[in-house]
C-alpha cells in the first residue's frame, strides 16, 4: 500500500503545472511521452515524441503550451502539463506495472475489487487503452469532420 501511496503521490506532482518557466530554462518531461508539435493544438502535426525525463530547453511559451528545443535539435511545442522543472525519472521504484496502470485510472487495487464485486469490468477499458490511430488518420478525421483544431 505504501507503493501505492508513493506512485500516486509522484503522478499528482507530475501533473502540477510549472508556471515559472522562461526562455533559456531547462525543463523535464514528467509524463511517459510527450508529442512534440509544429505549432499549439491538440492536433498540430507531431514531430517528435520526448521521453520521459528528458531535458529540453523552453525558448516561448503560449497559454499552456511550451515551445522547447529538445536534445535532438528538435524545436517544437507540448504542454505545460507534460513538463516539471525538476527531472521525473521512471527508475528507483518499486511498483508493479498493474499498481500504475491502476494508480493512473485513479483506482487503488481495493477499489477495483469492489467494483468488480458489484459486476464492472475493466478488461474493456484495458482493451481500449492499447487501441492506437495514427497521426495521418486523425489529421484526415479532424479535417474531413472540419473539426476545430484545438489549442
Amino acid at each position: 500500500m505504501k507503493r501505492l501511496v508513493l506512485v500516486l503521490f509522484t503522478v499528482a506532482l507530475a501533473g502540477i503545472p510549472v508556471f515559472s518557466q522562461t526562455a533559456g530554462s531547462t525543463m523535464y518531461v514528467a509524463v511517459k511521452t510527450a508529442d512534440l508539435k509544429s505549432s499549439t493544438g491538440i492536433f498540430a502535426r507531431k514531430l517528435a515524441v520526448l521521453d520521459l525525463g528528458e531535458a529540453v530547453t523552453v525558448t516561448s511559451t503560449s497559454g499552456k503550451w511550451v515551445q522547447v528545443r529538445a536534445k535532438n535539435s528538435f524545436s517544437g511545442w507540448v504542454t505545460l502539463a507534460s513538463l516539471s522543472s525538476k527531472r521525473v525519472t521512471g527508475t528507483g521504484y518499486s511498483a508493479s506495472a498493474g499498481e500504475i496502470a491502476l494508480a493512473g485510472k485513479g483506482f487503488s487495487a481495493e477499489t477495483e475489487i469492489e467494483y468488480k464485486r458489484n459486476g464492472l469490468d475493466y478488461s474493456l477499458v484495458d482493451s481500449m487503452e492499447k487501441l492506437t490511430v495514427s497521426d495521418d488518420d486523425l489529421q484526415k478525421f479532424v479535417e474531413d469532420g472540419r473539426l476545430a483544431k484545438g489549442d
